[in-house]
């Protein structure tokens, strides 16, 4: 059985290591701890103690931005992604965000198709948004919770 549990810092390395397998484009070491170190809010899924998944967002109420979301390939498809993300928006309610926000590769058709099925709706593309080895446009979405 899955388990939702804040981010800790000693939870920093293990989800990272995620981070670096399935992101084309993974943060830099430091800007994941920094993101951790600035205040931003995290989550992680386990699976009998291990890390599994993670979600990375900020809170600006009554917005919300989606940063980072990542879970283990072996584990996708399986509901850890789905479960951060309900308890990311349940956080989000309780405190005040009413719309919460994202950016998505447009050439990430699964991670799209996930998002939609959650009822986040496709707003704008951001021409060359991701540069480096895996340039790609974004695509702008946003959910009125």
């Amino acid at each position: 059985m899955f388990k939702i549990s804040l981010m800790d810092h000693s939870d920093l390395e293990e989800s990272y290591k995620i981070e670096m397998q399935i992101n084309p484009s993974p943060w830099s070491r430091s800007n994941y701890y920094s993101s951790f170190e600035v205040g931003h809010k995290s989550l992680v899924c386990r699976f009998d103690q291990k890390i599994i998944g993670f979600i990375i967002f900020s809170v600006n109420s009554p917005e919300s931005h989606i940063l980072n979301i990542g879970v283990q390939e072996e584990w996708q498809n399986k509901g850890a992604g789905g479960l951060l993300l309900k308890y990311m928006i349940n956080q989000c309610k309780v405190m005040g965000v009413r719309k919460v926000f994202l950016e998505v590769r447009s050439k990430n058709k699964k991670a799209i198709c996930f998002y939609q099925k959650f009822m986040f709706k496709k707003d704008a593309m951001r021409a060359n948004y991701y540069t480096g080895d895996n340039p790609d446009d974004a695509i702008l979405m946003s959910l009125d919770i």
